[in-house]
């Protein structure tokens, strides 16, 4: 039998979905992350450039490159497992070593991305975090360790995996600029899933510092967006009050209109985006179906405090615009009516103008049509009365002849002049 043909992306997409494994990680290690970001117009940028960033790096070590269009890449370079991934908007590193330092969180760690390959990344670093992976031990121990490596006051701990690990983070940069989370692996967990918990965690703070840029594009807007506001406000008052002329009023409203669609138009990725990775991060806390550890404060409680707050604002935003914009849109379509209903009675009285002055034309047309058989008579009369002259001879005076034919000619005539008029109409 023939075999059926297949679509020509079935392997592809198929493959798809296991092109991009969770990393393995054994206790002890340290985790090093990275995510990078173009500045500016990060989705149209130049993949080419994240690509040759990371063989780069494998040269350094002497690595295998990856396929030349590849958007993932997992390798080890040196003493590193190294696990590359490009995003829409930014890229990220992945590093694992698989012993810790004496020292928590010792900045040397880093140095898997030397200084000077740092410094010719094709874009800004947004969020870098090490991750230090340790064997759990009694809860007493790790509080006391929690309260060294951490600022008590906004520690999130919390038991993962139905306790198969504990993992906590203070969420703030240190002193060498990175993210801090500990995790202690409890015995009997597998590399495999202390994989996952550490890719839940670096997953976590990328997309929650991605979402926080559209928290700091509300930032800017929000004094030009406060501006426009009261802008739109005063010129429906003027409506209102018939202050100022309507066709002023509809520009200032359509201007008005056309940069509040701008705005939008400018920011509407973002705050996709802004939505997407917030639900990526709820999504990503929500996995590691977390319980509470000594009755703090988990990843959930420190993200309801303070990262939904901000991506509350952001979503505010984005519909005080959208109000504004279509307050915008029904002012103008009211002011364009109200133009309209006055265009409308100017027209309507420039027609009875019209018609006033077509009336006055059409008597004085009749006025002049009377003037005219008058004149045309006068002349006609002395016609006649020239053809008629030789009959004085017979003793008629001169003006018994005009005098006779004056009526005549002129009936003559009027009939005439009314007859011409009855066909041009």
């Amino acid at each position: 039998m023939t075999p059926i043909d297949d679509h020509p992306l079935r392997y592809a997409l198929a493959n798809e979905l296991h092109a991009r494994p969770f990393p393995v990680a054994a206790m002890p290690c340290t985790v090093v992350f990275l995510a990078i970001k173009k500045s500016v117009a990060a989705v149209a940028r130049d993949r080419r450039e994240d690509l040759d960033h990371l063989i780069d790096l494998l040269d350094r070590h002497g690595a295998q490159h990856p396929q030349p269009d590849a958007t993932h890449y997992a390798g080890q370079i040196g003493r590193h497992w190294l696990k590359w991934e490009q995003h829409t908007e930014f890229v990220t590193y992945t590093a694992i070593a698989q012993n810790v330092s004496e020292r928590a969180f010792n900045p040397a760690d880093f140095e898997v991305f030397p200084p000077d390959w740092l410094m010719a990344s094709p874009g800004q670093r947004v969020t870098s975090a090490m991750v230090r992976v340790v064997e759990r031990e009694g809860d007493e121990v790790i509080k006391s360790k929690l309260l060294d490596w951490f600022e008590p006051e906004s520690l999130a701990v919390a038991r993962v995996l139905d306790d198969a690990a504990v993992c906590a983070s203070d969420f703030r940069i240190d002193p060498a600029g990175h993210m801090r989370f500990a995790l202690f692996v409890a015995n009997g967990t597998g590399r495999r899933r202390t994989g996952r918990i550490v890719q839940r965690l670096c997953e976590v703070e990328t997309y929650k510092a991605m979402s926080m840029l559209g928290f700091a594009r509300v930032k800017q807007l929000t004094p030009r967006i406060g501006k426009l506001d009261e802008k739109l406000t005063r010129l429906m008052g003027q409506m209102t009050d018939n202050s100022a002329q309507p066709d002023e009023l509809l520009q200032d409203l359509l201007s008005t209109s056309i940069e509040l669609e701008t705005l939008a138009a400018q920011c509407s990725f973002r705050f996709g985006a802004t939505g997407a990775y917030e639900a990526i991060v709820n999504q990503r806390i929500e996995v590691l179906r977390e319980e509470r550890f000594e009755g703090g404060q988990n990843f959930a409680d420190f993200m309801m405090r303070r990262y939904d707050p901000a991506i509350r604002t952001v979503k505010s935003t984005e519909r005080r615009m959208q109000a504004l914009s279509d307050r915008a849109i029904r002012a103008g379509e009211l002011l364009r009516t109200r133009v309209d209903v006055e265009r409308s009675a100017q027209n309507q009285a420039l027609l009875e103008s019209m018609d006033r002055r077509a009336d006055m034309a059409l008597r004085l047309q009749h006025t002049v049509e009377g003037l005219s058989v008058v004149a045309i008579s006068y002349y006609a009369v002395s016609l006649v009365s020239y053809l008629l002259y030789p009959l004085t001879d017979t003793g008629i005076s001169k003006g018994m002849l005009s005098a006779a034919v004056t009526i005549p000619v002129v009936l003559a005539v009027w009939f005439a002049v009314r007859r011409i008029r009855k066909r041009l109409e």
